[in-house]
């Protein structure tokens, strides 16, 4: 989330599935109606520091952090929200003010705030206390999302043996400090929503997605005995197969499995950021197994296919579909359909934010795979055909600064357009001054316009790399770069290009 595209939400105000809170020292008081209330419907975006009229305040910025950890501590305590469903807030800078946002997606389970169910109107939250109207609930989530189907005799016993270790260990690598590191396995399993119980029936136990996450392959197969991946190599044989990966295990290991079979078979492309490669191909085929484990219908037979020929990928997985067609990914909304499976995998780092996959596939194809474009087609079968090349290498030009250190060896661009480029920098130079800042964010940002001067677009981790500074500080720059009118956002999501009146091109 940029600040651009919070605006583009808050401009659009309240409604269904938008919330704005008053928090300038801390967290408001129905915070947490909200959130169930979310959850409990469509899901939805939570903005603290934005009046109800769209006007923004911000929150005082030495309470940010303290109003992340109580929030995040909240959302993953029973006695507040229950069942527990771990959120985390995004700090995001916006108008000179700090805003903290979060997206709540739709869950699989029905939610109570302070034992109260709330559900979401345009108008806003509002209680639930009609036994016949709970109920709606429960049904409505138990008979769409099949994950939470629950199975009173699956206990920790089924599990795959040291599968929470190997849980812990990712979650640790990734944040060390991760509330659920001090939880006992069923307090963990419990805080995932991998434990639930069903108020209709008084059921209760573990569920389907936690035998997919975490179960014995035995065990999964009692449950579900047609789950497969088959993984298969197509080239030379194409009626039959040069190899395969006949996968049954849990998900977790069959991520790991599925992206050690990319990793055998695709070829590597590299980003050349200064000094750091990135492989874009780890990055790219890791969305698409993400996707094809993480959104998968699994109450159907239909098995998943990951099937690499000799100049594209194509997958294929049952799906309940929001949709039918071919998606387009500058406006496909996010729509979760395991949400439990899906926040495990975003816990473990293997996931990023929802509705985040497609983007970055098309973002970053454009650099693995030249002049091609992947398709999403969403049916009762949702399938991904993404293309590549058996090129060796592509070793994208450096785009080195103007500003010492230089770094070597400066692309041909920049060799061709010096001229023009450094009389447009001494113009911004003289520009950024204007702009009511300390000096050294002056200077940051000179920096920052430096490289944007080439014509290239960035993100804000991709300019963080640049120049080895937090990724907040860049989103903080490009809030001030955008009303300064230097940057404009570029075609791509979440991307940024020099403005049109700046632009030597």
């Amino acid at each position: 989330m940029t600040p651009y595209d919070l605006e583009q939400i808050i401009q659009q105000g309240e409604g269904l599935t938008i919330e704005f809170k008053q928090a300038r020292n801390g967290l408001p008081r129905d915070l947490f109606e909200t959130v169930c209330a979310f959850l409990n419907r469509k899901g939805g975006h939570l903005v603290l520091g934005v009046q109800d009229n769209g006007t923004v305040i911000g929150v005082e910025p030495e309470q940010v952090e303290q109003l992340k950890k109580d929030f995040t501590t909240l959302s993953n305590n029973p006695n507040k929200l229950n069942p527990p469903f771990l959120l985390e807030f995004t700090e995001i800078h916006l108008q000179d003010r700090t805003l903290l946002y979060v997206y709540v997606p739709e869950s699989s389970q029905a939610h109570r705030c302070d034992n109260v169910v709330y559900d979401r109107r345009h108008e806003g939250d509002f209680r639930v206390i009609d036994n016949a109207n709970i109920s709606s609930i429960y049904g409505r989530k138990s008979s769409f999302y099949s994950e939470s189907r629950i199975y009173p005799h699956l206990g920790l016993s089924e599990f795959q043996p040291g599968i929470l270790d190997r849980v812990r260990q990712l979650i640790r690598s990734r944040a060390s400090s991760h509330p659920w590191l001090s939880l006992s396995n069923l307090e963990l399993i419990r805080s995932a929503g991998l434990y639930r119980k069903d108020y209709q029936t008084g059921a209760e136990g573990c569920t389907l997605a936690a035998a997919l996450l975490l179960g014995r392959e035995d065990v999964i197969h009692s449950i579900l005995p047609h789950y497969r991946i088959d993984a298969l190599v197509r080239q030379e044989d194409v009626d039959r197969y040069d190899d395969r990966l006949d996968i049954r295990t849990n998900l977790i290991e069959a991520f790991d499995m599925l992206m050690l079979f990319v990793t055998k078979h695709l070829p590597e492309r590299f980003f050349l950021q200064g000094d750091q490669r990135i492989n874009l191909r780890d990055i790219i085929f890791r969305e698409i197994v993400a996707n094809l484990v993480v959104h998968r219908e699994y109450t159907n037979a239909t098995p998943a296919r990951f099937v690499i020929f000799g100049d594209r990928v194509e997958t294929d997985n049952a799906n309940k579909p929001s949709g039918y067609g071919p998606i387009n990914p500058d406006n496909c909304s996010p729509f979760p359909k395991n949400p439990s499976i899906a926040k495990f995998f975003v816990q473990l780092g293997q996931v990023e934010e929802l509705g985040s996959g497609i983007r970055n596939v098309t973002r970053l194809l454009k650099y693995y795979c030249p002049n091609r474009a992947a398709q999403f087609i969403e049916e009762d079968v949702f399938r991904a055909i993404v293309p590549f090349s058996r090129i060796k290498e592509v070793r994208l030009p450096d785009i080195i600064e103007s500003l010492p250190p230089k770094k070597e060896p400066v692309s041909d661009k920049l060799i061709k357009d010096s001229k023009a480029i450094q009389d447009l920098i001494a113009r911004m130079e003289r520009e950024i001054k204007k702009v009511r800042v300390k000096e050294v964010i002056q200077q940051r940002l000179l920096e920052e316009l430096t490289l944007f001067a080439t014509d290239r677009v960035f993100s804000a981790t991709e300019l963080s790399m640049e120049l080895n500074v937090h990724s907040r500080t860049i989103r903080r720059d490009f809030s001030i770069l955008l009303n300064a009118n230097f940057i404009q956002p570029a075609d791509s999501f979440g991307f940024y290009r020099i403005s049109d009146t700046w632009s030597t091109s």
